[in-house]
């Protein structure tokens, strides 16, 4: 009898001994465990030293979502919510430092995670990509001694494009391919989903696992500022690419190698009044004179057939396509009636950025785009956006406000948990809370591959358009002659130098090449960020156009012309002997088109308009409608 409690004993140590080897064991090497990479047993997450159902990672995604929610406090869930940004140090520690700008009021993520209870940060600037891979180690080994241990979603707006505005992030050794105006130009669904998966290959490496993107918004109105995001006008066109390029970022489904699909702006955010952007308080609503909504929820649906994992509506209001004028998040009929009844979505709904409290940007306050319900107050808007049927906000930090709504009994704890339930669903199909964690090398081996950065250079050849081609008096394109003496506009002397013999005045020249941007107006405001988006007209004014023509008098001349919305140029385009169009290119590619190397591929992504009048005169929510275009849509000639 004793020496069977004996063995009893012995063999109760043991298992005990065993369980804390075992802990210890996943506690300490998980770490190394990137993506793809076999998770260990169980990561003891809330520190109880027993595998809870949500640390178990052989039970269904929905029992261990269950079980988490049931362990969080409001003040947890309240957090789970909210996305906004943060700044990161250049040596990717979690120190906070002092910024320049509306930089320095960024917080740290430290300041998210412990004094907010939030768990999804998206990225503005950052530093290398060492610094960045290594960052993001740092917040996931923050974020895990929490008192759940819950792994942060990182967010990020595109990084890949060869932007030239603001929309579009540094890429900062992210690979550069043309913009996706370029990709719907190329018109390759298969080509649209290789970038896409090689954007995922990179941000899957540094840790990013949410894209605030694609935008599956049609460009139905020329002069709106966000144009170079879109696939172009056509719902048909812009639906292929969409989904193309959701399946590149997620795969066939949402697993532990993909990157999460925010698409946005639900229900399309083309049609704005006079082209004016809804960041901004002098926007004018969306509208639709051409009766025309339907359309604009063709690219959405593409979107839906892919599994989109999230959908941001935009800030706009829907004029006269509700039972009230306000703007989409805060709108019931829009988000439960359409999109979560009619469609039967049930992923994550996420607010544009800065719904419900005013952005302090030093001498100037940024104000909420709480359009059609700025009277209410940042409560109420909180309680208005989550019973329209959204479940995040982006850009907002303020998760006491649901906490407050919850403890005064205006808002049903339940509500809350229904939302919290699909953010975490997409946290554990992201396969973070098994092996939230990269490999720093691995990262600097795989963002810039050398394949990753052919592909990119090939997307910005292929997507030139080349709307004219006449005889320039050295022979139409491509040029060949590598004595030509060459005149560039607005081109890097070094790279033209290498196709030709670089001269410094027009008269000196066999040829001009010149490298034009579409035209836009300041808004005259003091939102500095009003400012910098390409509102206004299309058109080249007297001034910048009559030295564009007196170049073209003097030498035959080549016109390349940046498309990031479309530009009106009869006159140019009528001196000029050859015309291409790019959506983000370099010099060398544009030079490459121009001597042959490659050859333009692209076919236009919406039509250019021949007159200011005829864009003025058309509808907003109507594709190719202006009258007389200079070039048509899916316009393009080749070699």
């Amino acid at each position: 009898m004793n020496m069977k409690k004996q063995n009893n004993r012995q063999a109760l140590l043991l298992f005990t001994v065993l369980s804390l080897l075992l802990v210890t064991v996943s506690w300490v090497t998980f770490p190394d465990n990137g993506p793809g990479k076999a998770a260990p047993v169980f990561r003891d997450l809330n520190k109880n030293g027993k595998m809870d159902v949500y640390e178990d990672a052989r039970q269904p995604i929905n029992e261990r979502v269950k079980d988490l929610l049931s362990q969080m406090t409001l003040e947890e869930k309240a957090g789970t919510l909210f996305i906004n940004g943060a700044k990161i140090a250049a040596d990717g520690s979690l120190n906070d430092f002092s910024g320049t700008g509306f930089f320095d009021r960024i917080p740290v993520a430290t300041q998210l995670i412990d004094g907010k209870k939030m768990n999804h940060i998206n990225l503005w600037q950052v530093p290398d990509i060492k610094a960045l891979a290594t960052w993001y180690n740092n917040v996931q080994k923050h974020a895990e001694q929490s008192r759940l241990g819950i792994p942060v979603t990182v967010a990020s707006d595109p990084r890949n494009a060869f932007a030239q505005n603001i929309f579009a992030m540094a890429a900062n050794g992210f690979t550069l391919f043309c913009e996706p105006l370029g990709l719907a130009a190329i018109g390759d669904d298969a080509f649209t989903r290789k970038f896409a998966d090689i954007v995922r290959q990179e941000y899957v490496a540094v840790g990013i696992r949410e894209a605030l993107h694609p935008m599956a918004d049609l460009a139905t109105e020329p002069r709106w500022p966000r144009i170079s995001g879109t696939f172009g006008e056509d719902a048909g066109l812009a639906a292929r690419m969409t989904k193309a390029y959701v399946e590149g970022l997620q795969g066939t489904q949402l697993g532990s190698n993909s990157v999460a699909a925010m698409t946005k702006h639900f229900s399309g955010g083309g049609p704005q009044k006079e082209g004016l952007d809804p960041h901004f308080e002098f926007q004018k609503g969306q509208v639709y004179p051409g009766n025309n909504f339907k359309y604009h929820l063709i690219p959405f649906e593409a979107a839906f057939k892919a599994h989109t994992s999230a959908i941001m509506p935009y800030y706009g209001i829907p004029v006269d396509q509700s039972n009230e004028n306000v703007a989409f998040s805060f709108n019931k009929a829009m988000i439960t009636d359409l999109l979560r009844k009619q469609y039967k979505y049930d992923g994550v709904v996420c607010t544009d950025w800065g719904l419900i409290t005013d952005a302090n940007m030093g001498a100037f306050v940024w104000p909420a785009r709480a359009w059609g319900v700025e009277k209410l107050t940042p409560e109420e808007r909180v309680l208005k956006v989550i019973n329209a049927g959204v479940d995040q906000f982006g850009g907002e930090s303020v998760p006491e406000l649901v906490v407050k709504l919850v403890k005064e009994d205006k808002l049903k704890e339940s509500r809350i948990d229904e939302s919290v339930t699909r953010v975490l669903r997409q946290k554990f199909q992201l396969g973070l809370f098994d092996h939230p964690y990269v490999d720093v090398d691995h990262a600097l081996k795989t963002v810039g591959r050398a394949d990753f950065v052919k592909a990119g250079e090939e997307s910005q050849r292929r997507a030139m358009v080349l709307l004219k081609n006449t005889n320039t008096g050295k022979g139409a394109l491509p040029l060949s002659n590598p004595k030509l003496k060459i005149y560039a506009g607005n081109m890097d002397p070094k790279v033209v130098s290498k196709y030709g013999i670089v001269v410094n005045q027009p008269a000196e020249a066999d040829i001009a090449i010149l490298r034009l941007n579409t035209p836009w107006v300041p808004v005259e405001t003091p939102n500095f960020m009003a400012r910098m988006f390409h509102h206004g007209d299309l058109d080249f004014k007297q001034k910048e156009r009559d030295s564009i023509l007196q170049i073209m008098n003097t030498v035959p001349t080549i016109v390349d012309i940046y498309l990031d919305r479309p530009a009106v140029f009869p006159e140019i385009n009528a001196k000029a002997k050859a015309v291409l169009a790019d959506f983000g290119a370099s010099d060398a590619a544009v030079m490459d088109v121009i001597f042959g190397k490659a050859k333009p591929g692209g076919k236009l992504p919406f039509e250019l308009p021949s007159s200011m009048e005829a864009v003025r005169n058309q509808k907003e929510d109507l594709p190719y409608d202006s009258k007389n275009p200079l070039y048509k849509f899916g316009f393009g000639l080749t070699y």
